[in-house]
């Protein structure tokens, strides 16, 4: 297998969907469920994120709605959020992605996963031709979700001050398969007149 050990799915797999108001009540519990595990490798949002919560949950939607971001959560058949992936900074073609998932679903290539399938909507839904990634150099698990994925490293960072590394992933290659069925789509095909 490309890029490393193999991934491991959960079953039934969740569903990838693009932030909504009713999403609130879930995610939070997400970030509260999780909030000790992600402050290990990431810096924590602080307590004035979970008591804004609605606040905030209400500017990233207008973000969204704005074509600034695209926000998206891993939804159980349960209805509970097991990861976001999301894509900030959205301009000329290109965005930042970033992930978390719930520590209870880690190991398994749920992360690589839900970033692979991001790709394409990326591409054929909101039209970004690049995704930018970064990681710490002591987070080894995301720069192996990242490598499994595609991207390349392309340079050193800092990330909250501590050293990282950036990732590139082109999407240009992710064409709408949807498009190739039709005869009038590939070059040199006879088309009825």
């Amino acid at each position: 297998m490309a890029g490393g050990a193999p991934i491991f799915l959960p079953m039934p797999m969740p569903e990838i969907q693009l932030l909504r108001p009713d999403h609130a009540p879930a995610l939070l519990t997400f970030e509260q469920e999780n909030r000790a595990y992600f402050a290990a490798s990431i810096p924590d949002r602080g307590d004035e994120y979970f008591t804004r919560f609605d606040e905030r949950h209400r500017a990233l939607l207008a973000e969204q709605e704005a074509g600034v971001c695209y926000f998206h959560v891993l939804v159980s058949a349960e209805g509970d959020v097991l990861g976001r992936v999301n894509l900030m900074d959205v301009a000329d073609g290109g965005a930042e992605l970033g992930y978390r998932i719930a520590e209870r679903a880690t190991g398994r290539g749920l992360a690589t996963w839900a970033v692979r399938g991001l790709f394409d909507l990326a591409a054929n839904s909101y039209g970004l031709t690049s995704l930018r990634a970064g990681t710490t150099l002591d987070n080894a698990a995301s720069q192996a979700v990242l490598t499994r994925a595609g991207f390349t490293v392309v340079g050193e960072t800092q990330l909250s001050g501590r050293p990282g590394l950036s990732y590139f992933r082109d999407l240009r290659d992710l064409r709408d398969l949807r498009d190739l069925a039709s005869p009038a789509a590939r070059p040199g095909t006879p088309t009825a007149s």
